[in-house]
């Protein structure tokens, strides 16, 4: 395949602007795709016609489309998923905080689609996604334990502040990877009342077990 002349991309001339204009529109184009109609039926041709530029461009930037999907693993799902505890933490109430914890996550109606559709759909298949998806499971798990021990109104052992933390993360993953099923199938997609009640189920357990 014959590759753009790295001194004019699409016509004009390379600059650092062109390059990062160009990178984006692939990206974007990209996600937008993936989140629509799945990596394996999304072909490249695709992305570049919606990113508007020569498929060429395309595999000057990303060699192969596999290496578009890791591209938007690293860059668009945070490296933190959230700095200050501060800004969640209810003191005395560990249910409210696991609540305004995942309000502020926001997984099932985050704005970039990788983080809300494609890093579920793409899990089982692509070893990338799977290690980006265990990366932010260890961060959300060490996360919910600090804010569960900065919140609990009373001395609970580290273990079982580990064990309800991980109760409440896989119950968030769960619904944040089946939303899009939800939607699919017609049904109802987990409330708020769902999420508060599954909150006060986990912070009763980790407080009665202390």
């Amino acid at each position: 395949m014959q590759m753009p002349n790295p001194q004019r991309a699409g016509g004009r001339r390379r600059s650092a602007k062109v390059d990062g204009d160009a990178r984006r529109l692939i990206l974007d184009a990209a996600e937008q795709l993936f989140a629509a109609q799945g990596f394996d039926a999304t072909a490249t041709a695709a992305i570049a016609s919606a990113a508007g530029v020569p498929k060429g461009l395309v595999f000057y930037y990303f060699p192969t489309k596999d290496s578009i999907l890791s591209t938007l693993m690293t860059e668009r799902v945070p490296a933190h998923p959230i700095g200050d505890i501060d800004t969640v933490v209810a003191p005395g109430d560990p249910a409210r905080s696991l609540v305004n914890l995942d309000n502020a996550l926001n997984l099932r109606d985050h704005d970039s689609s990788v983080l809300r559709v494609i890093m579920w759909r793409e899990a089982d298949t692509h070893p990338d996604v799977r290690r980006q998806l265990r990366r932010l499971r260890d961060q959300l798990l060490d996360v919910t334990a600090r804010v569960l021990r900065a919140s609990t109104p009373v001395a609970v052992r580290p273990g079982t502040v580990s064990a309800a933390a991980a109760a409440w993360v896989s119950a968030m993953f769960a619904m944040a990877g089946t939303d899009r099923l939800h939607a699919l199938d017609g049904m109802a997609s987990p409330s708020a009342d769902d999420i508060v009640e599954v909150a006060r189920v986990v912070a009763a357990g980790m407080t009665q077990l202390g």
